[in-house]
């Protein structure tokens, strides 16, 4: 090869089966921005609204603690699993475990929506590089079964023509799948921050529930009353 190739001289040579990479190429860029802005602009930080309503609880004012949550951001997205099991306290240990993990997992699957199509494409892109370069492979032997003088040339031409979608179709897979372990990576993390911070006040929870609520004394020493 005496020089190199433009983007677009390799997306001819490729073939028809280019425009299929070149659609999962896009598809491939706008899951991953998307689900980059979501992720970022909603707040997955489960700590500081954990300590929060422990320290509410510690006082015995789950109400306040409630209305706490309530009044957060919806893009704050921990708000609304310790908001469900607040609100499920009274209905006892199993109940509000339950309703808290129903929630959070509804908020997981939103965070993970498109992740499915990002496994897809990782798979369905270098299938698609593999068939263009066989559909290749066949026109290059084809022109030297019918060519009357067979040169080197001729045969490493239609060989490294038939392999550009491989090459395509591999870095869309790569690509695809860097981005699905480093964006699942992060809802597994706030997935087991909430699964702690559920595991963490649901014994403040039963107690208050129990009638072991936190008083203010006068000396300003707290003790329980049962």
């Amino acid at each position: 090869m005496e020089k190199g190739f433009s983007l677009i001289e390799l997306f001819k040579l490729g073939g028809p089966f280019m425009w299929g990479l070149l659609a999962f190429s896009v598809a491939t860029v706008a899951i991953v921005i998307e689900r980059c802005i979501y992720l970022v602009w909603h707040d997955c930080r489960v700590a500081p609204l954990r300590d929060r309503v422990k320290a509410y609880l510690s006082q015995g004012k789950i109400e306040e603690a409630e209305n706490f949550l309530m009044g957060c951001k919806r893009r704050q997205t921990i708000a609304s699993v310790l908001l469900a099991l607040l609100q499920n306290a009274k209905y006892g240990e199993s109940r509000m475990e339950r309703a808290a993990e129903a929630e959070a997992q509804e908020r997981l699957r939103r965070m993970e929506n498109g992740f499915n199509y990002l496994t897809a494409l990782s798979s369905l892109a270098p299938l698609t590089g593999f068939l263009g370069t066989v559909s290749g492979m066949i026109g290059a032997f084809q022109s030297i079964a019918v060519a009357t003088d067979v040169n080197a040339q001729l045969v490493a031409g239609g060989i490294y023509e038939a392999l550009i979608t491989t090459v395509f179709g591999l870095i869309i897979a790569i690509v695809a799948l860097i981005a699905y372990n480093l964006l699942i990576q992060r809802v597994d993390t706030f997935a087991a921050e909430t699964s702690k911070a559920i595991n963490d006040l649901v014994p403040d929870l039963m107690d208050m529930e129990s009638g072991l609520i936190p008083i203010e004394a006068e000396d300003d020493k707290k003790t329980y009353s049962a």
